[in-house]
């Protein structure tokens, strides 16, 4: 890819992310996701290949459907209340309508279907952008919108996430398809979590971030994409597998290690919730992915 071109496209994604997080009124959010998408799809699809072509399309129309809907959830809001304001979010089908608009630009389930073959199509550099960059704008708009959305919703959408995310992540040999369902099962501890404490989903999300970094960063240096070319690296670079091994574990959520600390964090606070029965599952559910 050509480099002023590449550096307009990176420039835009920080233009994108930027006015979201920091915007107050429900147009500009919009128009900052908008940026996002539109300067993201040109380096899913730089290597002309079908499969990529293909990737930035699913991308494309999916991401293009939900920015749809948060439009029509802001519009209804500002119908019913008088209000563009992010935090003044209080009609129900409004709500509703935002949490399904989110869901389906983070990838959780039932809206999960374009993001392992996304993943799959994309250089692993924008797998890891995709991975983490794009899921921080929406990730926003929950937090910000979070005293009004509808937490049994939330709680049935995080625990079929964590239990798609383990259990079909077992049967893959691709590494960026395990890593979209690691993805997927880690958004549904994020989205348990974000109606009851929603710093405690930021924390999580940030430790989420660094650990698929060096992941990404990695495989990227080994030039690894299946299983069967990672099982060869450990005769040629032991530091860097021994790394890849270790952030591999923590982003499992291997007690000692700092993937462990966000989800027990989350099973104290919806303990204290009195949803004993919420934590114990998605524990549970969470060991598949391990």
């Amino acid at each position: 890819m050509n480099p002023q071109a590449k550096l307009i496209f990176t420039i835009s994604l920080l233009l994108g992310t930027t006015i979201t997080i920091s915007s107050n009124h429900w147009i500009m959010a919009w128009a900052g996701l908008e940026i996002n998408t539109l300067a993201i799809l040109p380096m899913i699809s730089k290597s002309h290949h079908p499969r990529a072509i293909e990737a930035a399309t699913k991308y494309f129309l999916t991401q293009a459907t939900a920015s749809a809907l948060v439009l029509f959830s802001s519009m209804t809001n500002a119908w019913h209340t008088g209000q563009w304001d992010i935090t003044q979010l209080t009609h129900p089908t409004s709500c509703l309508i935002l949490t399904s608009a989110i869901a389906m630009k983070l990838g959780l389930v039932p809206f999960h279907f374009w993001f392992p073959e996304v993943l799959q199509g994309s250089p692993l550099i924008t797998g890891l952008l995709l991975s983490t960059m794009m899921k921080f704008p929406p990730i926003t708009l929950l937090f910000m919108t979070s005293p009004s959305l509808n937490s049994t919703l939330l709680t049935c959408m995080a625990l079929l996430s964590t239990a798609l995310g383990g259990w079909m992540g077992l049967n893959q040999t691709q590494i960026r398809k395990i890593l979209a369902f690691s993805s997927i099962s880690h958004l549904g501890w994020m989205a348990i979590i974000i109606t009851y404490n929603p710093k405690l989903t930021l924390l999580n999300f940030y430790l989420y971030a660094l650990m698929t970094a060096t992941v990404f960063l990695a495989l990227n240096s080994i030039k690894a994409s299946k299983l069967s070319t990672l099982m060869t690296t450990w005769t040629k670079i032991p530091p860097l597998s021994a790394t890849l091994l270790l952030a591999l574990l923590s982003l499992a959520g291997l007690p000692p290690l700092t993937g462990f600390l966000p989800k027990w964090l989350i099973i104290q606070e919806l303990t204290k919730q009195n949803m004993a029965v919420a934590a114990t599952t998605i524990s549970l559910l969470s060991l598949l992915s391990l």
